[in-house]
């Protein structure tokens, strides 16, 4: 089956087909989906269906769409929805020194470093079909970075299943436990 990723993020894309085995997953742009869905809802899920549904409208084929982020237990459940312009929302004169960075100083002082990674994700088709999934992993924030992979927060998050962060986890580490993989894992059982 032919899934159009309604994603501009490479790591994301690449995710997408390492978990995906057996199907043929091709990025909006290839698909001619050139444009940005702005990212409106107020839940990952909201967000993840804008994005499909406005993909499978204008290529006419199956999307793919997640919305993802990091939730922090002593901040409130924040960044959540705004994770991936965390900086920008709440410190837009410092937004350049990075969404890990703000963080970590967001949390300096913090004795609760409990956190954990959302996905949702939702697939839609042209014929109006629609299904959608959600997975999480556990773990905890770090004082400072650690490990060269991943990408986002991951080489602050400590998780709960390896021991390790995300970014000094191996692909497949990660994508055995990580939350787009439990997500993902989830959607496919509902194919």
């Amino acid at each position: 089956m032919k899934l159009v990723a309604a994603t501009g993020n490479l790591n994301k894309l690449r995710e997408f087909r390492e978990i995906l085995i057996g199907f043929e997953i091709v990025s909006a742009a290839d698909a001619g989906f050139l444009s940005e869905v702005e990212e409106t809802g107020k839940t990952f899920s909201e967000n993840a269906f804008l994005k499909a549904r406005a993909v499978c409208r204008a290529t006419g084929l199956p999307a793919l769409a997640d919305d993802s982020g990091l939730c922090v237990e002593a901040l409130g459940g924040a960044p959540g929805v705004y994770s991936a312009r965390y900086a920008a929302k709440f410190a837009p004169a410092d937004w350049r020194a990075g969404n890990r960075a703000f963080l970590l100083r967001q949390m300096e002082g913090i004795e609760n470093r409990r956190a954990w990674f959302t996905c949702a994700v939702a697939l839609c088709f042209p014929d109006g079909r629609e299904l959608s999934a959600e997975g999480r992993a556990y773990g905890s924030i770090l004082h400072e970075n650690r490990g060269t992979g991943g990408f986002g927060y991951d080489p602050v998050f400590l998780s709960d299943d390896l021991g390790v962060t995300f970014a000094e986890a191996s692909e497949e580490e990660k994508n055995r436990v990580s939350h787009r993989g439990r997500a993902l894992a989830a959607l496919k059982e509902l194919l």
